[in-house]
C-alpha cells in the first residue's frame, strides 16, 4: 500500500528533478523556489529512508534507488494524467500514441506504418499518432518516464535500453555515401585516408551511430578531418551530401532511394559489415493499450514485407 506521507506534489518534483538534472531548473519549471524543491525531495527521501539523488560535477544524477522509483513513477503518474486526459478526450473522441522515432525509421519503416494505421483508421478508433524524434538517449530516457510509449529504431548499442523491453525487427547498416561523380566515386579498392580528404556528415558524438564511426576510424586508424557537418537532420544531410564533395555516414534505409535513382553512390568501403538491430523498445511496466499493440502489428508487417530482415 502507499505509504499516505508520499503525496502527488513528491512524485512531481521528483520526476522534474530526474528530468533536468537540476534543483535549481526543476525548481522553475515547477514555479517553486528552490529552497522548496530541494526541502520536497528531503521529505520524500525520509518517508522511503533511502537517498534519491547524487550531485556530481554535471549537476544531480539518480542514485540506484532513485532509478528504481523512477521506472515506476514515470509511468504511474503518465496513467493517472492519462486517466484525467481522456475524460476530456471522451467527448473529442481523440487519443494518442506517442511514439520516438530515431533517424534509423525516418525514411521508410515509420511513414509506411503511419500510411497504414491512417488507412485502416476505423478499425483502431479516433487514435492519432504523436512523434518524437531524436537520440535514443532522449527518447529511451522519456520512454522510461513514461513520457512516451514506443520508441522506434536502432537503439541496441544504447545504455538507457537496460531495463526496457527490445524487439527486434530487421539490420541496418550504416554506409558511406556520396553524390555521383564524386571523385571517390567508383575508386576501388578504395584507401580509408583518402576519406579524410573530405568534409564529412555524421551523428553528433555522444549517440549510438556515431559509437560505429568512432569504432570503424579506430579500426583504419584514421582521424576524423576539421570539416564535419554532425547533425541527425536526414534532408539536410542529404542536400548538403548532393550538393558538395561530403562523404555521408548514412542509414541504409535513409538513402536507399537515392542509390536506386543514382542521385547518391555508396563507397566500396564498408563502414560495417553486420549492421544494428532495428526494433521496437517498450517500458515493460507500463500496460500496453490495444491501440499500441495494433500500431506494433503494423509496424512488425510492414518491416517484414518491405525491408531486408
Amino acid at each position: 500500500m502507499l505509504n499516505a506521507r508520499i503525496k502527488l506534489r513528491h512524485l512531481q518534483a521528483f520526476l522534474e528533478v530526474a528530468r533536468q538534472r537540476s534543483f535549481a531548473r526543476a525548481a522553475e519549471r515547477l514555479a517553486i523556489t528552490q529552497p522548496g524543491m530541494s526541502k520536497t525531495i528531503r521529505e520524500l527521501e525520509e518517508v522511503l529512508d533511502t537517498s534519491l539523488f547524487e550531485r556530481t560535477p554535471q549537476g544531480v544524477a539518480l542514485t540506484q534507488a532513485g532509478l528504481t522509483l523512477l521506472r515506476h513513477a514515470g509511468p504511474a503518474l503518465r496513467a493517472l494524467e492519462e486517466g484525467v486526459g481522456a475524460i476530456g478526450d471522451t467527448h473529442q473522441g481523440t487519443r494518442w500514441l506517442r511514439v520516438g522515432a530515431l533517424s534509423t525509421v525516418e525514411s521508410r519503416l515509420l511513414p509506411k506504418a503511419l500510411r497504414r494505421w491512417h488507412a485502416e483508421g476505423s478499425t483502431h478508433g479516433e487514435v492519432g499518432v504523436n512523434v518524437v524524434t531524436g537520440p535514443s538517449a532522449f527518447l529511451l530516457s522519456r520512454l522510461r518516464r513514461g513520457e512516451l510509449d514506443l520508441v522506434v529504431g536502432r537503439m541496441t548499442e544504447a545504455r538507457e535500453i537496460q531495463d526496457l523491453a527490445f524487439e527486434h525487427l530487421y539490420y541496418e547498416r550504416l554506409l558511406l555515401v556520396v553524390r555521383a561523380g564524386h571523385p571517390l566515386d567508383g575508386v576501388d579498392p578504395l584507401p580509408p585516408e583518402a576519406l579524410t580528404d573530405h568534409p564529412w556528415v555524421l551523428p553528433p558524438p555522444q549517440t549510438t551511430l556515431r559509437q560505429q564511426v568512432d569504432s570503424f576510424c579506430v579500426r583504419h586508424a584514421l582521424s576524423l578531418p576539421s570539416r564535419l557537418l554532425e547533425t541527425l537532420s536526414l534532408p539536410l544531410s542529404r542536400h548538403y551530401t548532393l550538393e558538395s564533395e561530403a562523404i555521408w555516414v548514412a542509414p541504409e534505409e535513409a538513402v536507399a532511394e537515392d542509390l536506386a535513382a543514382g542521385r547518391l553512390c555508396r563507397l566500396s568501403l564498408d563502414l560495417e559489415s553486420h549492421g544494428g538491430s532495428v526494433g521496437l523498445c517498450t517500458n515493460a511496466s507500463m500496460q500496453p493499450s490495444l491501440a499500441l499493440e495494433a500500431f506494433c502489428e503494423i509496424l512488425r508487417q510492414v518491416a517484414t514485407g518491405s525491408l531486408r530482415v
